[in-house]
């Protein structure tokens, strides 16, 4: 089953980032993964618009943007403007996701919703016509570098399945967090299409073969 790569930035060298935006262009990766982080949400803050804004004039690839904020809605026109080409955007963040999404998608991107953990899939059940993608988390989200939750590969299955059941077989499944070698290969068959990567890609010994070896098995 073909599936994409999607190289997230958060651990890319900050003081080195042309360089490693560079290095996924040059890559067997299919997009960026951006995560976007306000200290509110998650227990952590990442960058911003600026930062976005100077990876965007050099990424040759969509760029895929992961709200992990409080009342995303305020920035959906602006993450458009920056050239975001998927916005996800927490189900646990948004009261009102429907609108959220039709949002979204109105302002020209993709809509995508993220799940934490602890969040059942049967909560998009009344959206998935509305959805372009989802991102279950395999991490509690707000930190790089923690380590895979099992449990993932049945969320997987799960979801994938409900998504046929609504007729919305189309919506990308995307995982986040703890993906590598060990178990890339099992969550695209569980119905993944989408993997994130951070870790496993820039602090590889070899970026580039890391890259290739997660995107073309």
């Amino acid at each position: 089953m073909a599936h994409l790569l999607a190289p997230s930035l958060l651990a890319a060298d900050f003081a080195n980032l042309q360089r490693d935006v560079e290095l996924v262009n040059a890559s067997a990766a299919h997009w960026f993964h951006l995560d976007v982080m306000d200290g509110v949400f998650v227990p952590n803050i990442s960058f911003g618009m600026p930062v976005m804004e100077a990876i965007a004039r050099h990424a040759q690839k969509p760029l895929d943007v992961h709200l992990m904020i409080v009342d995303p809605d305020r920035y959906i026109d602006t993450f458009a403007k920056l050239g975001a080409n998927v916005l996800t955007v927490h189900a646990e963040a948004c009261t009102h996701l429907h609108r959220t999404l039709g949002a979204i998608r109105a302002a020209g991107m993709k809509a995508g919703v993220a799940l934490n953990p602890h969040t059942p899939v049967e909560g998009l059940r009344d959206v998935a016509n509305e959805l372009d993608l989802v991102c279950l988390m395999s991490v509690n989200p707000g930190f790089g570098g923690q380590s895979f939750i099992e449990r993932t590969y049945a969320k997987t299955r799960a979801l994938r399945a409900m998504l046929e059941e609504e007729g919305a077989s189309e919506v990308l499944i995307e995982i986040d967090g703890g993906v590598g070698n060990g178990n890339a290969k099992a969550l695209v068959e569980a119905g993944a299409n989408v993997l994130v990567a951070g870790s496993s890609v820039f602090r590889a010994e070899d970026p580039m073969e890391a890259a290739r070896q997660l995107a073309e098995f």
